[in-house]
């Protein structure tokens, strides 16, 4: 069935590449809806409730592929993978610090793309099926089942990626982990990318959570939980 696994919304006014990804995913059994535009991929979004978001930053119009992001996540943290047109270190930052689980930058592989996307909707429902875990920093709250954090009971809205990166960190609480260790526990072994994107998360961890995340950076080797 092309449906078995979900629907997938894909966000990107090349037709080529739009079409691409969608025989990729059909192949692998997702349903792919596609838009060229911001505005109307929200709508679809909004509509279809999907798993997963593959989004153009360079979106034609007021809401390119960042604005769209930053507009999600105001209210949801569902997965997004951002496509970026060139090796771009900015673009790809702003992407991940406004919520981005991953990135690839054109041109890509396809069947990268899709071992990406099934990477993080594996994790994502492996958390979704564990039974009520919560760890406690100080003031945090991590529910592990419900893959939500809470500041002294308040909720706080966490990318999927960061809050992959802060129950990875917060389960090896006390010890130092690099940032090999944590792109191999949270991005998963064999993921190809820049170390920065673990500081790029964790900046944004430090952001939301404050001083109630006593993460510390061990100069030279990597951060440390607790």
């Amino acid at each position: 069935m092309a449906d078995e696994h979900g629907t997938i919304v894909v966000i990107e006014d090349d037709p080529h590449i739009s079409d691409l990804v969608d025989m990729y995913l059909r192949k692998d059994g997702f349903r792919v809806l596609q838009s060229q535009d911001g505005e109307k991929g929200l709508e679809i979004i909004e509509r279809e409730h999907p798993r997963l978001i593959v989004l153009d930053i360079g979106l034609p119009g007021e809401l390119d592929g960042l604005e769209v992001c930053k507009t999600l996540r105001k209210t949801s943290s569902i997965p997004i993978v951002m496509l970026t047109a060139r090796d771009d270190e900015v673009d790809r930052i702003l992407g991940l610090e406004l919520g981005a689980d991953d990135y690839l930058s054109k041109p890509f592989s396809p069947r990268e793309l899709v071992a990406r996307i099934k990477a993080i909707l594996r994790r994502s429902e492996t958390q979704s099926t564990q039974t009520t875990q919560e760890i406690h920093i100080g003031s945090l709250t991590i529910d592990i089942s419900r893959h939500e954090v809470f500041i002294d009971g308040e909720l706080v809205e966490l990318a999927t990626r960061e809050f992959d990166l802060l129950e990875y960190l917060a389960s090896h609480k006390g010890m130092v982990r690099s940032r090999q260790q944590l792109l191999d526990g949270v991005w998963g072994v064999g993921w190809y990318g820049d170390e920065r994107t673990v500081d790029v998360h964790i900046r944004q961890l430090r952001k939301k959570l404050g001083d109630n995340l006593p993460l510390s950076t061990i100069w030279g080797v990597g951060y440390r939980l607790g």
